[in-house]
């Protein structure tokens, strides 16, 4: 057997058996946690052989224990810093006091094992590469994996701001409906939320987080200003701006957000044609380099190749 195949079945079982552990560890842990708050009085009815948490839920609590740890030796270096950090976080949705210790222990986390994992690679594999090549490499993974976490939620927030851009002209017009029958600003805000939350959760999530605010006795002001500050959408702060122009002026709501919402339909249908007007720019590059290049070849390519059978013995005199 080869020393390749050896290898790869050692770590194999390797594998089997840490997870094999890890099973059987965290499960002995659940069961043994059950029947103390038994004996303790704490656990009303238990099912014999049942844990009370699955295997999902420990393997989760594990994986934030972990992340703690890490969050310890990656902490920001200034208030500044970790301000930043929590407002792109609230912006991709994760508003979890735990989410920034999740966010930069992962960060860490990854980088160490992206080059623990490199190293448990043979050199063999690797073609016995230099000292210089293995600690660019080190340095290149640990690079990738403390900032694939920042890019993934990077484009979770663009996703986010998409889906929340795509639902508000629909959401205006469930409000102008709700002002228009009778209902407040609050009222109509609460009642759109959920209603809009069905086809468009990410907005339905904000206009929630909207009107437990103003239930709480946040004023409507501050609360729409922290609207347009969780969201950082150029198309929230010019709402925000519009209700609380109203608010303060005591102008009609329902008219001013039909015509925001006719507004913001318009502009929507203008970056529509905006894309499909540079769709033959962004075409012309692939069909030069790759498309005409092929039917190029397929039609004229049986051509050339018989007049090179013709031509190729008359020049040669054969």
């Amino acid at each position: 057997m080869e020393l390749p195949l050896i290898a790869a079945s050692c770590t194999f079982l390797v594998v089997i058996m840490l997870g094999t552990a890890l099973y059987l560890y965290i499960e002995r842990r659940e069961v043994l946690a059950v029947w103390r708050r038994r004996v303790e009085g704490h656990e009303e009815s238990f099912a014999e052989g049942q844990p009370s948490e699955n295997f999902r839920d420990a393997i989760q609590a594990q994986l934030q224990t972990v992340l703690e740890w890490f969050a310890k030796w990656n902490q920001p270096s200034n208030a500044e810093e970790a301000k930043a950090t929590r407002r792109l976080l609230v912006t991709a949705g994760y508003r979890s006091r735990k989410a920034p210790i999740f966010y930069i222990g992962s960060r860490l986390l990854l980088a160490v094992a992206l080059v623990a994992l490199f190293a448990m690679i043979p050199a063999k594999f690797l073609g016995f590469p230099s000292s210089t090549t293995l600690v660019f490499y080190y340095f290149l993974l640990a690079a990738c994996g403390y900032y694939a976490p920042t890019i993934w939620l990077k484009h979770l927030i663009a996703e986010r701001q998409d889906a929340l851009q795509r639902a508000i002209p629909d959401a205006l017009d469930l409000m102008v409906v709700c002002v228009e029958a009778g209902l407040g600003l609050d009222q109509a805000i609460a009642r759109v939320g959920q209603e809009v939350g069905q086809g468009h959760p990410a907005l339905g999530d904000e206009l929630n987080v909207l009107s437990q605010e103003l239930r709480t006795g946040v004023q409507r002001q501050t609360a729409l200003r922290n609207l347009a500050h969780r969201t950082d959408l150029e198309e929230v702060r010019n709402l925000v701006a519009l209700l609380v122009q109203t608010d303060r002026f005591g102008t009609s709501i329902g008219q001013a957000l039909r015509v925001h919402s006719d507004s913001m339909r318009t502009a929507r249908r203008l970056k529509a044609e905006e894309v499909a007007a540079k769709l033959p720019v962004k075409l012309l590059f692939p069909l030069m380099f790759f498309i005409f290049p092929s039917m190029f070849i397929v039609t004229v390519g049986p051509a050339c190749i018989k007049i090179v059978k013709i031509l190729f013995p008359a020049m040669t005199g054969q």
